[in-house]
């Protein structure tokens, strides 16, 4: 968690700004229930209190005409005028009753108004004595200063509203801003670690697995930064300010209400322990599918080859299947767990209307009080909820960090050491010093090899599959570092070169030519705004590139989808020979590049390799010995060890390993 944490230090300051509009949203939300008990109690609910008319101006009192009025409660002089009442049984409702004794104007009970021959009366002491009812005019005086209040309470309340959803937006915005800030620092270390480490690593994890975690579980950290460290807080706040709030209203009802509290911790404790594996088996099981997918959408053309498609669908299925079952696990959980807390909320309430409203009759709270409470429970259980929703989402991303730190902390078979130098030309001397290397372990691959490439000098490598030829190539750009031995270049360990530096000045090409989706001048620049267009069409031109390039509807702008599928082998060849001559490398490697191209396009591509060769290091691997015949010096490889060294006629005049794999070559062929 604190490694988590570390990400979130350069943007404290936004978050604590966002803690304040946190702190200013709680305020506004706790407010809407007083205001609104507020406007029942003082407001609405007094329509139905006796008004008293007395004779002297207080602050309390109500001018109506020449009359002033104020409520029963706050009687303070002896000899009241009379007294205005309610019956809620006639229209109009209000009624004027005129010189009472102040014991006569409390015992007075408004509910025995009876209407006779379109007059009215009330029973005092025994006697009938007409009232009179307000008219329109003196009803309004009556309960104006109430109307007044209740208009600047609801504006009042508006204007919370509306305050609170602007500080709400700003801090949803600043909160979201800050999250994607924090997830695209972390992808962006993910991804420029993930480019570090050796191939060996790539070799080992598939890359739907690799896609996850950059993507998916990135993601998932996203939703723990924007959810879970403000909107906490936010919970915790809305809980504490609701529980002050309550006790100050009433805190019997408050300890009440307060009992469903460890009800809801043990739940979500539980709930807690079994999410957590639920999160974890469904992030495998997600990484286990993006695998599955990744690979075989890839390979699908030799699945419709070996016509696999049946079976290739029951292994998705059983995939799918499994992530579906990780799911429903944490459905089941949620599907229980989100009812109860339901329930915990329908609990409260009932505790709230039957004890409250219990006191409401007895006369010893108000309604308004009451509806304060129901607002209050209402809001109460939802931070509790959420609170634990988030906690889901905590888990989660605790889930994904683990994944995340695991593929941080992978350190790459390759690393630069310290006071490493760079190289701003290379003449392109090669030298292997007594080298060892095995891919694991100490199964060795290359078995104390040595030799030496003068600058511009052409070498092939041959042998059979497994005697380390592609290895050599591979040392040499230290995609993997050796066990024993050393390697040179112009003399210097290239241990003492920066990798990138080194790569920089090699030009390795492969039998199968990667190409972006992109366009064909982005796959030859590869983004490196120094190569300019007139230097993409020159080196094009040079290697025979440009003769099919030429011919295609938008020239080097035409489009290029995944891997190049639109191009045949040997065009994609052409490409890779345009990239490579465009960053004029001072040593090139061949790895079966002339392999599997159409007899029309070879002879380009044999053109544009004599080209691309001409006064630069080429080192060689090729099956076909006829494309390495002029080669000024060939390596024969067997089991790891060299065996053979010389050209071609010397080794034909040897009547060695190379011999027999020519003869066997030229027999096949006749």
């Amino acid at each position: 968690m604190l490694r988590l944490l570390a990400y979130a230090k350069p943007y404290v300051g936004w978050i604590m700004l966002s803690l304040v509009l946190v702190l200013a949203v709680v305020g506004i939300e706790l407010l809407r229930p007083v205001l609104i008990g507020t406007a029942v109690d003082e407001m609405i609910a007094d329509y139905k209190k006796p008004y008293a008319i007395v004779e002297v101006t207080t602050n309390d009192a109500i001018a109506i005409g020449d009359m002033m009025v104020v409520l029963d409660n706050k009687i303070y002089e002896s000899k009241p005028k009379g007294r205005i009442v309610y019956n809620e049984d006639y229209t109009p409702s209000y009624f004027f009753v005129s010189y009472l004794t102040k014991d006569q104007l409390l015992a007075l009970d408004e509910s025995k108004v009876i209407a006779k021959e379109h007059k009215y009366y009330i029973t005092i002491d025994g006697v009938e004595k007409e009232v009179l009812p307000l008219s329109d005019v003196e009803l309004k005086g009556l309960r104006q200063s109430d109307i007044d209040k209740l208009v600047k309470i609801t504006i009042l309340f508006i204007g919370a509203l509306i305050l609170g959803m602007i500080l709400n937006y700003y801090q949803t915005l600043l909160l979201h801003y800050t999250g994607q800030k924090i997830i695209y620092n972390i992808r962006d270390e993910l991804f420029t670690h993930v480019q570090k480490l050796s191939v060996q690593f790539f070799n080992n994890n598939s890359v739907g697995k690799l896609v996850t975690r950059i993507t998916n579980d990135t993601e998932t950290l996203n939703e723990m930064y924007t959810s879970v460290i403000v909107n906490s807080a936010n919970n915790i706040l809305m809980i504490i300010g609701i529980s002050i709030f309550m006790f100050v209203l009433d805190w019997k009802l408050t300890l009440i209400i307060l009992l469903v509290i460890p009800l809801i911790v043990i739940a979500t404790v539980l709930f807690r322990h079994y999410s957590i594996k639920a999160y974890r088996d469904v992030r495998t099981k997600v990484a286990a599918l993006n695998t599955f997918l990744s690979e075989h959408l890839s390979g699908m053309k030799i699945v419709q080859i070996f016509t696999q498609e049946d079976r290739k669908m029951k292994e998705f299925k059983h995939s799918s299947e499994e992530l579906l079952d990780a799911h429903m696990k944490q459905l089941i959980l949620f599907s229980i767990y989100r009812p109860y807390m339901y329930f915990m909320y329908v609990l409260g309430l009932v505790i709230v209307l039957g004890y409250g409203g219990m006191k409401v009759i007895k006369g010893e709270m108000s309604i308004g009080t009451l509806i304060i409470f129901i607002q209050y429970i209402s809001i109460f259980f939802e931070p509790i909820q959420q609170l634990a929703e988030q906690f889901d989402i905590l888990q989660s991303a605790m889930a994904s960090a683990e994944k995340i730190f695991s593929l941080l902390d992978e350190e790459a078979d390759v690393r630069d050491e310290d006071d490493l130098i760079e190289l701003e030309e290379v003449r392109g001397e090669i030298e292997f010093k007594n080298v060892w290397f095995a891919y694991d372990n100490e199964d060795w691959v290359l078995k104390d090899v040595s030799f030496t490439v003068k600058s511009g000098e052409t070498v092939a490598f041959v042998g059979a599959t497994g005697a380390g030829k592609t290895s050599i190539l591979n040392l040499i750009s230290r995609y993997y570092d050796i066990q024993k031995g050393d390697i040179l270049l112009d003399g210097l360990s290239i241990r003492k070169i920066k990798v990138r530096n080194l790569r920089a000045h090699i030009g390795q090409m492969l039998q199968d030519v990667f190409l972006f989706t992109g366009s064909i001048k982005s796959n030859i620049r590869l983004k490196d705004e120094s190569i300019s267009d007139e230097q993409i069409v020159e080196a094009s031109t040079y290697v025979n590139a440009s003769q099919f390039i030429d011919k295609l509807p938008r020239k080097y702008d035409e489009k290029v989808y995944e891997r190049g599928a639109t191009f045949s082998a040997g065009q994609r060849q052409l490409l890779s020979f345009a990239r490579t001559l465009a960053y004029n490398p001072s040593v090139l490697i061949l790895d079966e590049a002339t392999s599997n191209i159409d007899t029309e396009t070879e002879g380009l591509i044999q053109d544009a390799l004599i080209k691309l060769m001409e006064g630069r290091t080429t080192l060689v691997v090729a099956h076909r010995l006829s494309t390495i015949q002029h080669a000024d010096k060939i390596i024969v490889l067997h089991k790891g060890k060299i065996k053979e060294v010389g050209n071609h006629q010397e080794l034909l005049a040897k009547k060695g390993i190379y011999y027999s794999l020519y003869q066997l070559q030229y027999q096949e062929i006749s």
